[in-house]
């Protein structure tokens, strides 16, 4: 079971960064690059916190280690070749404050329980830019493809995962790109019925 977890996950990523990418280069998305370089930042103290432990390795929270290498290449892929839209806005400068703000205070607490806690709310935080987006558009700027992939990957890595922290990692995701589906939906109704109006 931990094989075929391991290499779902692995293979779903990899599919799903690589299609993103595509996308992004050829201008049909524009993703927030703010959600992208909080999600790399996050994802990193998450895997650090759940090592933190010393119980596990990284292979026991194989979604976390592999979503460290597909946020990371989108954001830089996003800085390189993402259109105006894809920057920081304001917004996104806030929320960057506050996700600095919840990094200075696990450097302070070192307690990995909470310092993990944390990184979640860093990690529900990173989906604020392109809430804000998909909320106040006519137009979905996003891929069903990636995140329908990047929901059914942590399905799979609870094949696998060990500890509580590994599972509410999971978990999160589920929740939180399930949520941005349905904004997507929300997003593409709205363009169909401003084109038919």
């Amino acid at each position: 079971m931990r094989t075929l977890s391991f290499a779902a996950v692995c293979t779903i990523n990899a599919v799903v960064g690589i299609r993103y990418c595509w996308l992004i280069r050829q201008g049909r998305i524009s993703p927030a690059l703010a959600m992208w370089v909080f999600f790399t930042i996050a994802t990193v103290g998450s895997l650090l916190t759940y090592l933190g432990e010393g119980i596990y390795g990284p292979l026991d929270n194989i979604l976390n280690t592999a979503d460290i290498m597909l946020v990371g290449g989108v954001a830089l892929w996003i800085a390189f070749f993402g259109d105006k839209s894809t920057r920081f806005t304001r917004f996104d400068l806030a929320c960057l404050v506050v996700v600095a703000g919840i990094v200075a205070t696990w450097a302070m607490t070192r307690q990995h329980l909470i310092a993990h806690s944390a990184i979640q709310a860093i990690l529900v935080i990173g989906y604020f830019p392109v809430v804000r987006r998909l909320w106040k558009t006519d137009r979905n700027t996003e891929s069903f493809t990636m995140w329908i992939g990047l929901m059914i990957a942590p399905a799979f890595s609870l094949l696998s995962s060990r500890g509580v922290l590994a599972t509410v990692y999971a978990a999160r995701t589920m929740v939180c790109t399930g949520l941005l589906l349905l904004l997507m939906v929300r997003a593409e109704r709205r363009r169909r019925r401003g084109s038919h109006g």
